[in-house]
C-alpha cells in the first residue's frame, strides 16, 4: 500500500508544474486540457489572509464561447445548470472570471475542486442529449420572441374545444388565421403534434401549422411521413432562423 502511494504521488507531482508569472501569481500546469489542447487555466494568487485565490482569469469562458453563446448562460436551461455547478464546487465569477478563495492548508483540495468546476462548466458545450432537447425549446421560444414580441402566445390551447387542455399547442401567434407552431426535438413529440393537429382539424379549427425540427432527419420516416401531411410548413433545423421568420410573417400576413 504504502509503494503504491508513493508511486502514484510521484506521478502526478510529475505532471504537475509551477511557474511565476509575475506579482506572486503562478500557473498551475495540469494534465488536464480543453478539446483544442489547450491547458487549463488554473493561477493563483495570494490572498491578504494568507491563503490562496485560484482563478482562470477567464479563459474558460473564453472557450466555451467558440462553442456556445455566453448569454445563454444567463436564462433558461443552461443557466440552470450552469448555476448548479457554481453551487456545487464553491465557484464564483466575476465578469467572466471564474475563482475561488482558500486557505493555505486546503490548497491542493482547492486546485482539484476548482479542475472538477471547469470540466462540468466546459461540458456545457457538450450536453447530454435530453439536455439538448431541452435547451432547444428555449432557443425556439427565444427565436420567436425576437420576431413576434408580446405577439406570442406560449402554451396556448383552443378556448370553447372540449378537453383543450389536453391538446396543448407550444407556441400560438395571432393573425386572421391563428398560426400555431410546434417545436419538434424527437419522436415522441412528433407523434403527439401530429395527434393534436388532426384533433384540431377534425373539430373544424381555423388555424395555420408550423413545425419547426430540433434536427427533421433525426425522425424516423414513417412519423415524419404522419406529420407532414397533417402540418401546412416546416423548418428542418432551428439553423433555418431567416426561412423561420420568413415563413411566420407568410403566415399570419394570409
Amino acid at each position: 500500500m504504502n509503494l503504491l502511494k508513493e508511486q502514484l504521488c510521484t506521478a502526478m507531482c510529475a505532471d504537475i508544474s509551477l511557474t511565476e508569472v509575475g506579482d506572486g501569481s503562478y500557473f498551475v500546469s495540469t494534465p488536464f486540457t480543453f478539446s483544442d489542447g489547450d491547458n487549463y487555466a488554473i493561477y493563483l494568487n495570494r490572498l491578504a489572509s494568507g491563503g490562496w485565490r485560484i482563478t482562470d482569469h477567464g479563459l474558460t469562458m473564453m472557450h466555451l464561447s467558440y462553442d456556445l453563446d455566453i448569454d445563454k448562460l444567463k436564462d433558461g436551461t443552461r443557466a440552470k445548470i450552469f448555476e448548479q455547478i457554481l453551487g456545487e464546487h464553491g465557484l464564483e465569477t466575476d465578469d467572466g472570471e471564474l475563482f475561488i478563495e482558500v486557505p493555505a492548508d486546503a490548497l491542493s483540495n482547492g486546485i482539484f475542486t476548482f479542475g472538477q468546476g471547469i470540466t462540468r462548466i466546459h461540458d456545457l458545450s457538450l450536453l447530454s442529449r435530453i439536455n439538448v432537447e431541452s435547451t432547444f425549446y428555449d432557443d425556439l421560444k427565444e427565436k420567436l420572441l425576437e420576431i413576434c414580441g408580446d405577439g406570442l402566445e406560449i402554451n396556448y390551447s383552443v378556448p370553447g374545444l372540449a378537453d383543450h387542455k389536453l391538446y396543448p399547442i407550444d407556441f400560438a401567434i395571432s393573425s386572421k388565421k391563428p398560426l400555431f407552431i410546434f417545436g419538434v426535438s424527437n419522436r415522441e413529440k412528433a407523434r403527439l403534434a401530429t395527434i393534436i393537429l388532426q384533433y384540431l382539424q377534425k373539430n373544424h379549427v381555423v388555424f395555420r401549422s408550423l413545425i419547426v425540427y430540433q434536427d427533421m432527419w433525426a425522425i424516423p420516416r414513417s412519423d415524419l411521413s404522419r406529420l407532414t401531411a397533417a402540418a401546412n410548413d416546416q423548418i428542418p433545423s432551428l439553423d433555418n432562423v431567416d426561412d423561420l421568420e420568413r415563413k411566420i410573417v407568410d403566415a399570419t400576413a394570409a
